[in-house]
């Protein structure tokens, strides 16, 4: 028996809402060096190696691409120096024509970092219309797969008056290079993406992947740490005027070489 004296209360339970936690923007850059027979491909030299390197958000993946490639003509004994790659070496390996499609996959969408851009990408375009030439396909260069960042047009901009090839810059940014007994073109990606880094941002370290972290977090003990409630107050040493002005000019530097990406100036001017 219902008692109607009774107020009837009923409970509205409010929906759920489900926050979304915008998705960090992929940033994807290969760092890309070759090794070619000559200097120059208008006289008819060609790419014998390929190595690059994959950054996502500033992060090595480990999704590298590395080959190396039959010219079908003899290498230059200056290159040879350079490099130490032979005819003999080349013999079994595949031609451009048989990479090629791979090769563009893997740089479709991407920034490629190159170290001396215009040397690079003047015989990759040259490798790909012989290739469409020689297969009927539509012309395509390489500017029409990604955007090019030139690492030493950026290093000319940073260091002026100062050498600024590959070994400099490693030795500026102490990169260890003590394996580049010669030129190749995988190990110098892998060179020029702590170059790039720590250009643009100081970072001259690179965390490979999960496991490093995981292993050396697994070496540390949980301890408790007790504070003597009687201990001296600590000691504020605050920066000085000219201190602070130095930081300043530091951290508009990194702005500057890193495209307006320093998290510290942007958080400056979101607080004023």
């Amino acid at each position: 028996m219902i008692n109607r004296n009774k107020e009837l209360i009923t409970r509205v339970e409010k929906p759920t809402v489900k926050k979304t936690v915008p998705k960090e923007k992929k940033i994807r850059q290969i760092v890309l060096d070759t090794e070619t027979t000559g200097l120059s491909p208008e006289e008819g030299h060609r790419i014998i190696e390929i190595g690059g390197v994959e950054l996502i958000n500033r992060r090595l993946t480990q999704n590298n691409f590395h080959v190396y490639l039959q010219p079908d003509r003899d290498i230059d004994n200056g290159a040879i120096k350079i490099h130490g790659i032979t005819n003999e070496f080349l013999s079994d390996k595949p031609r451009f024509g048989d990479i090629a499609e791979e090769f563009i996959n893997y740089l479709r969408g991407a920034e490629l970092i190159i170290h001396n851009a215009s040397f690079d990408i003047g015989f990759i375009n040259a490798e790909l219309t012989r290739w469409h030439t020689e297969n009927g396909k539509n012309l395509l260069k390489i500017n029409e797969l990604c955007t090019i960042l030139d690492t030493l047009a950026l290093a000319r901009t940073t260091h002026p008056g100062q050498r600024n090839n590959l070994d400099a810059l490693c030795k500026r940014y102490n990169v260890d290079q003590t394996q580049r007994t010669k030129h190749g073109a995988l190990l110098d990606a892998e060179l020029l993406a702590q170059v790039y880094l720590a250009m643009t941002s100081g970072q001259s370290t690179l965390i490979l992947n999960s496991s490093v972290t995981n292993n050396m977090q697994s070496n540390v003990t949980n301890q408790q740490c007790y504070i003597n409630p009687n201990r001296s107050p600590l000691l504020i040493v605050r920066a000085s005027v000219e201190e602070e002005m130095l930081h300043q000019e530091r951290l508009q530097q990194i702005d500057k070489n890193s495209s307006g990406q320093c998290l510290w100036v942007k958080t400056i001017q979101n607080n004023f």
